[in-house]
């Protein structure tokens, strides 16, 4: 009941309710520092009351170094508000709290930032003029968030902030994707930011940064204009990203404006190019288990559509004998025309017989392997009966070996057209040294 007071007390700033619970109870802070992650300065520094905080500092100075259950001190939360005086009179007691590091290693700087409170991120400049290079689980600094959260005015403090300061390394900086600011702003069409950063006549210019720097998925800033286009000023963004000498990842200049009629082609298909090299497999870009999973994918709908074209060809099958000359279950496609019968069947067998090999390698490490195998083969021994009884008379005998034989015939071409292609291809690459 009494730490229940104290923390309405903290929330209203009521400092007489404060020292009523004091006389009645001198452990009652120690009592709810033990009982609860949150203590009464969390409260009282969220909800901005200067005085009360200050009136707790005193009492217990250990409250200020303290995480609540969300990871967050006193400052980070007076941070956040945007609660000045509270930030200020936190401060006064350990200036290093600006560094302390609490949910994901943010600090009181980031809660800053991501909310935009710029009179709180000039005073942490005052008090620790390095922090602005602290950054966090993820590799993102103040600035990667505040572009992140669409904080121009917090993005230009923390620019001129590291202008002012030499710290020039911090513009960049990367996060865990590869990403620089200039990244993230091209990404969300910020145009503010990226005339900060870009444009000579800014007061926040900074002529150290990587305008082609490349993120972990090769990508410069204009590949990512290039790549996802909208209609949020694009034309006026790669204006500012050419005049800066950007350039794709394959290094070359947009000299031209983006405007004339020759550039705006160029730059669709230059679009068009990224955009297909965007999605292709890269190995030191993709998971390979997610690639393995897109195969498996791929192999479960090749082998589902093929096996039920086998079993109902193109035509339908017979509904009842005529004269002898059609039996039921048969295929009618294949009475009238048994050679294009035997060509579908032959080329829609290869494509099942491939997607149950693939099935088979890429599940090859599988628990329960044993039952996935004796699955995978009454279905094939199913695709194999069913093919051969809608087959015409004349026509079965050659089906009946043809697949029963086409699983070998597979494994053997596939492992014999690896190294065969990968010969052509080292005779073709020295050729064209010779040459």
């Amino acid at each position: 009941m009494e730490e229940a007071t104290l923390f309405r007390a903290a929330r209203t700033g009521n400092i007489a309710e404060l020292h009523k619970l004091m006389h009645q109870n001198p452990l009652i802070l120690h009592t709810a520092a033990l009982t609860s992650a949150t203590n009464p300065l969390h409260v009282a520094s969220l909800s901005g009351h200067v005085d009360f905080v200050r009136e707790l500092i005193l009492l217990h100075p250990e409250f200020v170094r303290e995480l609540n259950q969300e990871g967050l001190s006193p400052l980070h939360l007076a941070s956040a508000g945007g609660h000045l005086a509270v930030v200020k009179e936190l401060l006064k007691v350990d200036g290093s709290l600006c560094r302390l590091k609490g949910r994901d290693n943010k600090t009181p700087l980031h809660a800053a930032a991501i909310k935009g409170r710029v009179g709180v991120i000039n005073e942490m400049r005052s008090c620790c003029e390095t922090c602005v290079e602290d950054v966090t689980l993820q590799g993102e600094s103040a600035l990667h968030l505040a572009v992140k959260h669409w904080q121009v005015e917090a993005f230009e403090a923390l620019l001129r902030w590291v202008g002012e300061s030499k710290l020039d390394q911090v513009v960049n900086m990367r996060d865990e994707q590869g990403n620089t600011v200039l990244h993230l702003a091209t990404y969300k069409k910020n145009r503010q930011v990226i005339e900060m950063l870009l444009v000579p006549t800014s007061p926040t210019y900074s002529s150290v940064l990587e305008v082609n720097a490349v993120n972990k998925r090769n990508l410069t800033s204009l590949d990512l204009l290039l790549m996802f286009p909208s209609e949020a000023g694009d034309r006026e963004i790669g204006d500012i990203l050419t005049s800066a000498s950007a350039a794709t990842r394959s290094a070359t200049q947009m000299t031209t404006h983006l405007g004339s009629p020759n550039t705006s082609r160029t730059c669709q298909m230059q679009k068009q190019k990224n955009l297909l090299n965007y999605f292709k497999f890269q190995r030191d870009r993709d998971n390979p288990s997610d690639a393995r999973n897109a195969l498996l994918v791929i192999a479960v709908l090749v082998a589902t559509a093929t096996y039920q074209v086998g079993l109902s060809p193109p035509g339908g099958i017979w509904q009842d004998n005529n004269s002898g000359r059609n039996f039921a279950g048969q295929s009618i496609i294949g009475t009238r025309s048994r050679v294009l019968f035997i060509v579908f069947v032959v080329f829609n067998s290869i494509g099942f017989s491939l997607s149950m090999q693939m099935i088979t390698v890429l599940t090859s490490k599988f628990p329960m392997r044993g039952q996935i195998q004796v699955c995978l083969l009454a279905v094939y021994f199913t695709y194999n009966v069913a093919v051969t009884i809608i087959a015409p008379g004349g026509s079965k005998t050659f089906i009946i070996v043809f697949t029963s034989v086409l699983p070998s015939l597979i494994t053997f071409v596939t492992q014999f057209m690896r190294p065969a292609f990968k010969y052509v291809k080292k005779m073709a690459k020295a050729t064209i040294t010779r040459a």
